[in-house]
């Protein structure tokens, strides 16, 4: 029997500290309760995020997992408590808290969570140190944003934390946040469904042009919304690697590293879902839904299911198979 996981769901702990009133910062995320099943992320006094009991509660979430088929979620921090605006021992104070409450959640329910954690990008040395403790708490890897205060994956300082996530065997996946364009993508949501993609496609051509996916030829690297448009553009990144020799830094094309990244299998459209096969290969490809958010499949897998040309062992290795290899996960009898 297929054991179905769901690789890109967000978890938010209800009892996260007001930072914002802490640190007299209104940056910081704050989550408003306005019933036992609802609440507000705010940010900035403003409403944020409109979320559910789901995004807190594992319970309910359990509930929709067996409504819905899935066996096992990956949980991971909702992006926007990266923090990495803020000084670094705040930052850290406050992914240190998540961290404790994802890896709780998951020794509570072992049997349907899976965690990632979060650590402070804006300084390597903390990153580091953060992602050891998450190893010892026995998170599965690390959930990171496509840049650092505008700074790309591929700034200098950051090297030392993608060798030691390749020394520690910590995978991370890489979702977008604090998107490209803000100034002119606030109507109609496109920062939700234009700013991400072209955010998450940056990340990935930075951290292959750059060299780092060659200087870490073992690191696992998942690119979240299957990639964004990062698959699409790859060939126009080859072709600037052909026409620009001045600009290479690494010794082959940007498409014999993109080889290495996994995705996720949110993209909505079976005919999207062949050309990922296609291009980067079935084993690379991770079942996701990004619950329990607005924009999120249902049920969790739904565009594997409906593409009746993929063999069955390939929808099983999509449906869970990849995640838990991606995770270097081994447990026996999850998902009762």
């Amino acid at each position: 029997m297929e054991m179905r996981v769901d690789f890109h769901t967000h978890i938010y702990p209800l009892e996260l500290p007001d930072f914002s009133e802490k640190y007299d910062n209104k940056k910081w995320p704050v989550l408003q309760q306005k019933c036992s099943c609802g609440a507000d992320i705010m940010v900035s006094g403003k409403v944020f995020r409109e979320v559910t009991d789901q995004v807190w509660d594992p319970k309910k979430r359990i509930e929709d997992m067996k409504k819905e088929g899935v066996d096992m979620q990956v949980i991971s921090p909702v992006p926007v408590t990266f923090s990495y605006w803020a000084p670094v021992e705040q930052a850290l104070e406050l992914a240190q808290f998540q961290n404790d409450f994802i890896a709780g959640t998951v020794n509570e329910y072992p049997d349907y969570f899976i965690g990632l954690g979060t650590v402070p990008m804006q300084d390597a040395d903390a990153a580091i140190e953060e992602m050891r403790r998450c190893k010892e708490l026995g998170l599965a890897g690390i959930e990171i944003g496509t840049n650092v205060n505008g700074e790309n994956l591929d700034a200098a300082y950051l090297l030392p934390f993608f060798k030691a996530a390749e020394e520690l065997e910590m995978p991370l996946f890489i979702h977008p946040w604090e998107t490209m364009a803000q100034d002119r993508t606030p109507r109609h949501n496109f920062l939700y469904t234009i700013g991400m993609p072209s955010e998450t496609a940056l990340a990935g051509a930075s951290l292959i042009w750059s060299g780092i996916m060659e200087k870490c030829p073992n690191l696992k690297v998942c690119l979240a919304h299957g990639g964004g448009s990062f698959p699409y553009i790859l060939p126009r990144l080859d072709q600037g690697w052909e026409v620009w020799p001045h600009l290479r830094l690494t010794e082959h094309p940007p498409s014999h590293y993109a080889k290495n990244f996994y995705f996720d299998s949110l993209v909505y459209d079976k005919d999207n879902l062949a050309f990922l096969i296609e291009r980067f290969g079935h084993d690379k490809i991770i079942m996701g839904s990004d619950y329990p958010f607005l924009l999120r499949e249902i049920d969790p897998g739904k565009v594997i299911d409906d593409s009746p040309d993929l063999p069955s062992e390939v929808k099983k290795a999509i449906l869970g198979e990849n995640a838990l290899q991606f995770l270097n996960y081994q447990k026996s009898g999850v998902g009762k």
